[in-house]
């Protein structure tokens, strides 16, 4: 799988947020110096966050963006389904959606475990733990064997 940019720059903004302790909206200006992420691809995402509900604006003098569910209620994979679509697609189609002939069809198994491979991890993970710093068990679990930090 290949983490986009956008879904990168999107938790880290959403990690942002949640880690403020004032629960204050922040401004998107601040959100980009904060995480070092481009002015014009952040309102972009901020947007895309706005129309799945994960965020919401507020206008006025102490306006910005501010999280509109609890972070505790927002998972990895809700926010990379919202900035960048399905977490596995195979040339734009979902795994269950593609056609195969007799001789590959196979591959559509692989796909659709890659999927569920993804869910396990991404669904378990919400913003609030990833602001928190503590993630769950199951996570942490798969990063324990040295084989998991090898570049292969």
């Amino acid at each position: 799988m290949r983490v986009s940019a956008k879904s990168d720059y999107a938790l880290r903004a959403l990690i942002a947020m949640a880690s403020r302790s004032d629960g204050r909206a922040v401004s998107a200006e601040e959100l980009g110096r904060l995480q070092d992420i481009p002015h014009g691809f952040l309102q972009a995402i901020l947007a895309d966050l706005r129309r799945a509900g994960i965020v919401m604006s507020q206008r006025g003098q102490s306006g910005g963006w501010r999280m509109a569910r609890e972070a505790t209620s927002v998972s990895v994979a809700d926010v990379i389904r919202a900035v960048d679509g399905p977490l596995v697609s195979v040339y734009g189609l979902r795994p269950e959606a593609v056609n195969y002939n007799e001789a590959a069809e196979v591959l559509q198994h692989v796909w659709i475990a890659a999927r569920r491979a993804l869910r396990e991890v991404f669904e378990d993970v919400s913003i609030q733990q990833l602001a928190d710093g503590h993630l769950p068990d199951a996570v942490t679990s798969r990063t324990a064997d040295d084989d998991a930090w090898a570049p292969h």
